[in-house]
């Protein structure tokens, strides 16, 4: 069974991107006339019943030129998607395969959080927007990498040498980040964390050690509790490109710090604001 909405005019796009809230969001810009539109359609609709926690919307070009100048469509078929009112990916062109795998990336997310599992209300995980290429732990061991504390379930991170780790994450767009979920065992866990944030290359230890933090956090085994939000000064991660940890020590004292998952709450700089969009064409109402 199809769960794909229609939409008939740009003031409703606005409103089912808002009301989305965090679920994912696949727009298909299609044109009536379009034989390739026509021909993936299908497709579309049995992708929105398999995939039943996105909502997948269907957007006509022509009754909708707003929406469809103001995203950036000149070819139909194109597919957009969206979180929290952000474009994070789109496709051109009519390939059932290639939409169906991009849907599968971005809704890997969702079942992992869990249906309706939104920690901070007003919030999302920022994990979609962190950008792995740009993502070093210094003393990392080799056999439990950084990239392991990114995947909710299965693996950590653990330090090598001693129980120092030096974590920098960048982003693949400025982002506001209003609390942290670091998920870790309760002897093994970090106990003193510095965050810096915008750093022009990745920090050593002497630089971490010796520098002011934006803000140092002393962890409790509570605030590692699977599922616990560890709350920041908002006011200062308004325009984050990047954030670095440096874990000074962990709960017990022992040589080795593990970290189960790591997460950033909050939300991107730039959302999709439907005021800034421009006409096609004269005024609302006229013909064109």
């Amino acid at each position: 069974m199809s769960n794909v909405r229609i939409i008939t005019d740009d003031t409703q796009f606005s409103s089912e991107l808002t009301n989305a809230g965090t679920r994912l969001v696949i727009a298909d810009f299609f044109a009536t006339w379009c034989g390739p539109c026509r021909q993936i359609a299908p497709k579309f609709a049995e992708f929105s019943a398999s995939y039943s926690k996105a909502l997948f919307l269907k957007v006509d070009v022509d009754q909708c030129p707003e929406t469809a100048q103001g995203q950036g469509v000149t070819a139909m078929p194109t597919f957009i998607f969206y979180r929290n009112k952000v474009k994070i990916d789109s496709l051109r062109g009519a390939d059932p395969g290639a939409l169906e795998e991009k849907i599968r990336k971005w809704y890997q997310e969702d079942e992992e959080e869990g249906e309706g599992d939104i920690p901070v209300k007003g919030h999302m995980d920022l994990s979609s927007f962190i950008n792995k290429s740009q993502c070093e732990c210094l003393n990392e061991s080799d056999d439990h990498p950084l990239a392991h504390a990114f995947a909710a379930k299965g693996g950590f991170l653990e330090s090598d040498c001693d129980e120092q780790l030096i974590i920098n994450i960048g982003f693949n767009q400025a982002v506001k980040i209003h609390s942290m979920r670091l998920e870790a065992p309760a002897d093994k866990g970090p106990k003193t964390v510095k965050l810096f944030i915008n750093q022009p290359h990745t920090l050593d230890f002497d630089q971490a050690d010796g520098m002011a933090p934006v803000q140092q956090i002393d962890l409790t085994p509570e605030d590692m509790r699977e599922g616990a939000v560890i709350p920041l000064k908002f006011v200062k991660f308004q325009n984050v490109q990047s954030i670095t940890l440096f874990v000074k020590d962990n709960q017990a004292g022992s040589e080795n710090t593990q970290i189960d998952y790591l997460t950033f709450l909050g939300s991107p700089v730039c959302t999709t604001n439907m005021q800034d969009f421009k006409r096609v064409a004269g005024k609302k109402g006229e013909s064109h």
